[in-house]
């Protein structure tokens, strides 16, 4: 387990198992319309060689989060993240997303790339401050409205990860 700095406080990333499944899955029923099922992350977690998921909880033990993502070759392509309803803008989503880079990196990926909606501005954001950059539209990609999804890449994750840290140590100076 490592600590993981959110925005506002720390956090524990860990990498999830199948004991964390049930907590993920409630995770995932308040963040999307259409969540993943039990079964799709019991899969992911004892199947697919490529896949990786994070658990993001607080000092008290208590789940916030998860993250997950797909390895392929030296790229990482993330697959969802979630935080709890009652824990949202409180730093988590910046934690699962720097715990996924560090991950990531420690695999060998070089770069990550992920899809979110066009209409989900903060989240955009969020992945720009940590050094994501636009890189095209997939049409009609989400299945519950069939909004577009704006596809995003960060080239360089070490770099980010460099950047990102002498951030927080000016910020703490």
């Amino acid at each position: 387990m490592q600590r993981g700095s959110g925005d506002e406080m720390e956090y524990a990333v860990s990498l999830m198992t199948l004991a964390d499944v049930d907590d993920v899955v409630e995770i995932e029923k308040q963040s999307f319309p259409i969540p993943w099922s039990r079964a799709a992350f019991v899969d992911e977690l004892t199947r697919n060689e490529r896949a990786l998921y994070i658990v993001i909880r607080e000092e008290s033990g208590t789940m916030v989060g998860y993250g997950g993502m797909w390895l392929v070759c030296d790229e990482a392509h993330v697959t969802n993240i979630a935080v709890r309803s009652d824990r949202r803008r409180r730093g988590v989503g910046t934690a699962i997303m720097i715990g996924l880079m560090g991950l990531a990196q420690s695999k060998g990926a070089n770069r990550m790339t992920l899809e979110v909606r066009v209409s989900n501005r903060s989240a955009q954001e969020l992945y720009a401050r940590l050094g994501f950059r636009s890189a095209g539209v997939r049409p009609r990609y989400y299945m519950d409205n069939r909004e577009d999804a704006l596809i995003m890449w960060l080239d360089g994750i070490s770099g980010a990860l460099g950047e990102l840290c002498g951030r927080q140590d000016a910020d703490a100076q």
